[in-house]
């Protein structure tokens, strides 16, 4: 899978292209990332023809450079934002208990109290005891410091009173995009990555359509849809003006920076540590790795030149210190940096502050842009979206009940299913495989039955296997070596490249 990817590699791409040209769309969706790959999946779901396209890779922008957490948003509590906190913890609990119990997995997590910090051990203890409230489950306390390095053991000990104790989930981002992108197709949704729509079709000052460019091939392809919606996060206004030249900005954007660190012991918990009254950055135990930030700082720039730098990389590190012993903050110990754009309201203030709402705007063609939000409550975003579609679509009704993604599945299960099938495999490969597929797991490895070598390994210090690059090129859309091993594996966040 090397050099320049093209169209005809690709047969997929060539049906997906036909019938974007020749259907009769109820609903094309703009931009597949976490946003635009819920709507579709719940519009498909609901018996509308959907088109789903993205001008580059399905997730591969915000929805695949988060703090990888699916969570109630202790921090907001300080804002009074009860009312996102009690939403985005019933959808943690549905992804957790039904739509993804494979990719979203329970982490407890410690907010440690130093002497010199923002908060007092009894302010915490009570904004835990809120947030189980709003959880509707006990999720912790207090607990002394030489509690907390049984889970923490890095935690940095000077001047420590003690630690909040509570409950969330972690999850794999990209992967969790890309299963809303597989069950809108399972339910016949057209979809299409490197794909752009370059222009808005209009008919009575009514948007009927798109002319959407293949990138890969050159191609394009004119595209009919009853209603648009354009999901395209950072780039939400750039869409906007392809109905309107004149739109006003709807949104800002803030730069939010990760650094993965390789861990020299296990973590069983995550630390979430407070700089003052508003921000917080994260030490998240991921892959076997550390997962340190995030950066929280007003972008202006192209959202396409957005990078991490040393200067991001030494403000992160500076941060996870205050919590983190030093040693495991070395130069020499990055695996990985990423960067996302957060789309916020538009407000005065810093962007640390804003609240995570979703921009939902109707254009003068009547295009729908929804933009913002959290990764957490994507789902319920993708309802409102729909709701707010309904006399555009005739859609009377929908199930807004949590439905299984694909793979949904108990990992125990599967796991041991797994192992009747493929005794041979290495027991971390067989818990990695089932962790980011689920029960499809099985199906990412029917084709080792006649082709051993892909059970081997792609690198020797990462449970990631061949047989997934080529189910990756199959069955899941990617194009270049970096879907596959950025997105769909998590080969280049170790800091790794195939042997």
């Amino acid at each position: 899978m090397s050099g320049t990817p093209t169209a005809a590699a690709f047969p997929w791409r060539g049906r997906a292209l036909d019938q974007l040209a020749t259907r009769r769309f109820d609903l094309l969706v703009i931009g597949g990332g976490i946003i635009g790959a819920g709507i579709a999946n719940e519009a498909a779901r609901a018996g509308l023809a959907v088109a789903l396209v993205d001008r580059s890779d399905f997730g591969s922008q915000t929805s695949s450079a988060s703090s990888k957490l699916i969570h109630g948003g202790l921090r907001y509590l300080r804002f009074g934002d009860v009312r996102l906190v009690r939403e985005a913890h019933q959808e943690r609990r549905a992804l957790m208990r039904v739509v993804a119990p494979h990719l979203v997995r329970r982490l407890p997590f410690l907010v440690p109290l130093y002497g010199d910090g923002p908060y007092r051990p009894r302010t915490i203890q009570l904004a835990i005891w809120l947030y189980s409230t709003l959880a509707r489950e006990r999720l912790g306390g207090v607990v002394p410091p030489g509690r907390a390095c049984w889970s923490v053991p890095a935690l940095r000990l000077e001047g420590l009173r003690g630690c909040g104790s509570y409950a969330d989930c972690s999850t794999h981002d990209s992967r969790l995009c890309l299963a809303n992108v597989r069950s809108a197709a399972d339910a016949g949704a057209t979809v299409l990555n490197y794909a752009e729509a370059a222009a808005l079709r209009t008919a009575g000052g009514r948007a009927i359509g798109a002319d959407v460019r293949d990138v890969l091939g050159g191609a394009t392809v004119s595209l009919s849809a009853r209603a648009i919606v354009n999901a395209t996060g950072p780039w939400v206004d750039r869409v906007r003006r392809l109905e309107d030249a004149g739109a006003r900005p709807s949104s800002r954007l803030s730069k939010g920076v990760h650094v993965l660190v390789g861990l020299e012991e296990p973590w069983t918990a995550a630390l979430t540590i407070p700089h003052d009254r508003v921000r917080v950055s994260f030490a998240v135990p991921w892959e076997g790795m550390l997962l340190l930030g995030t950066t929280d700082e007003l972008y202006e720039g192209d959202p396409g030149d957005v990078a991490a730098t040393e200067e991001d990389v030494a403000r992160v590190f500076d941060e996870a210190s205050v919590a983190v012993d030093p040693g495991l903050l070395r130069t020499d110990a990055v695996r990985s940096r990423f960067v996302g754009l957060r789309v916020l309201p538009r407000a005065e203030g810093s962007t640390a502050s804003a609240r995570r709402e979703t921009v939902i705007l109707r254009g003068r063609a009547g295009v729908l842009s929804v933009a913002g939000g959290k990764l957490t409550t994507y789902r319920r975003i993708a309802l409102d979206t729909l709701d707010a579609l309904r006399p555009d679509l005739g859609l009377s009704r929908f199930d807004r009940e949590p439905v299984p993604l694909p793979g949904a599945v108990d990992l125990s299960g599967a796991t041991v299913r797994l192992a009747r099938r493929f005794p041979q495999l290495d027991p971390a490969v067989r818990f990695h495989l089932t962790h980011l597929y689920g029960s499809l797991a099985e199906e990412v490895l029917d084709p080792a039955g006649d082709d051993p070598a892909l059970l081997e390994r792609l690198h020797p210090d990462a449970p990631d296997i061949a047989a997934q690059e080529v189910y990756a090129r199959t069955r899941e859309w990617a194009c270049t070596p970096e879907d596959v091993f950025r997105r769909r594996t998590t080969l280049s966040l170790r800091g790794l490249t195939p042997v």
